[in-house]
């Protein structure tokens, strides 16, 4: 296969670097790589060649063309990219596209913001899912759940990302189980718990409001039989069944919507969404970011 019928494509964010070789023509996955060398890991100066070192056999003396999302465009990042004002499509991301410095033929896709009188939010790399999946579901409009350390639910009509609200639901768990008096039973892994899932969820609706029910995975654990294995799960329900109730409350209308993330997350964030009254289609990560990144690239070739 030679090197203008494939293509690179990377999604960084701040802990995980995720790389994929992708035949142009089917959007096939042809090879992966990963590792935990994110944003965290590396200083600005290392990026050219940590990717270069990482994919440097896919290019071909630089003919295959790399394109990356996430973090690695911010401020924090290999270079700054711009955040677009929206509504935008992946056209409007591939006009913006910035050159990685150090890299011959690669490129950085920008983020997205949206700054008014009433809601201050930003968002690099889930934009590129959230247009990739509309393009697996064969939509043109659709509503999206991206869960993870930042979740998103983003609007998208005509192709066009249209509004977005950014929850820290990730992150507030992993700082509750690892960081807190509730949590502590948590600290080692534990398997998913869906009872204990369940009972967090119910809790989240309690007119007590979501910091009592947090409370609750160390009350539950002395007098209500919450074993220390389920607690972790019993606050994921929590957090992600305040995500839901607040989402449902903000978008009344709401009745289907497409969840995009990786196995793990898609389970619990089933559960919740199906028993909140939400018609949930599944679409996988990876395969949201190559297909939002490949049209890109396309876009980018055809300017």
């Amino acid at each position: 296969m030679s090197a203008d019928q494939r293509l690179i494509v990377i999604d960084w964010g701040t802990s995980n670097f995720r790389a994929f070789l992708v035949d142009r023509q089917s959007g096939a996955c042809l090879d992966t790589r990963r590792s935990e060398a994110g944003l965290k890991a590396l200083e600005t100066a290392e990026f050219p060649h940590y990717c270069q070192a990482q994919v440097g056999d896919w290019r071909e003396g630089g003919r295959v063309p790399v394109y990356l999302a996430g973090m690695v465009g911010s401020k924090r990042g290999w270079s700054e990219a711009p955040q677009l004002d929206l509504p935008v499509s992946g056209r409007d991301l591939a006009a913006h596209v910035v050159a990685a410095p150090g890299l011959e033929n690669a490129w950085i896709v920008p983020g997205v913001k949206q700054v008014d009188e009433t809601h201050c939010d930003v968002m690099r790399g889930e934009e590129v899912q959230a247009l990739g999946a509309l393009a697996l579901a064969r939509v043109s409009d659709a509503d999206c759940c991206l869960p993870g350390t930042h979740s998103k639910w983003a609007r998208l009509r005509d192709e066009r990302m249209t509004t977005f609200t950014t929850l820290m639901t990730g992150e507030l768990y992993h700082a509750v189980r690892f960081h807190t008096l509730p949590g502590e039973p948590a600290r080692d892994d534990a398997p998913f718990d869906e009872g204990a899932f369940r009972q967090g969820l119910a809790c989240a609706q309690s007119e007590d409001g979501v910091l009592h029910a947090l409370f609750e995975a160390r009350s539950r654990h002395l007098y209500r039989g919450l074993d220390a294995e389920q607690v972790g799960s019993f606050i994921s329900g929590v957090l992600i069944g305040e995500e839901v109730r607040a989402m449902r409350v903000a978008r009344p209308g709401l009745e289907r919507l497409l969840l995009v993330g990786a196995e793990a997350l898609r389970r619990p964030y089933t559960l919740a969404l199906e028993t909140a009254g939400l018609e949930v289609t599944p679409l996988d990560s990876d395969a949201a970011t190559l297909a939002g990144l490949a049209a890109i690239a396309e876009h980018h070739h055809a300017q």
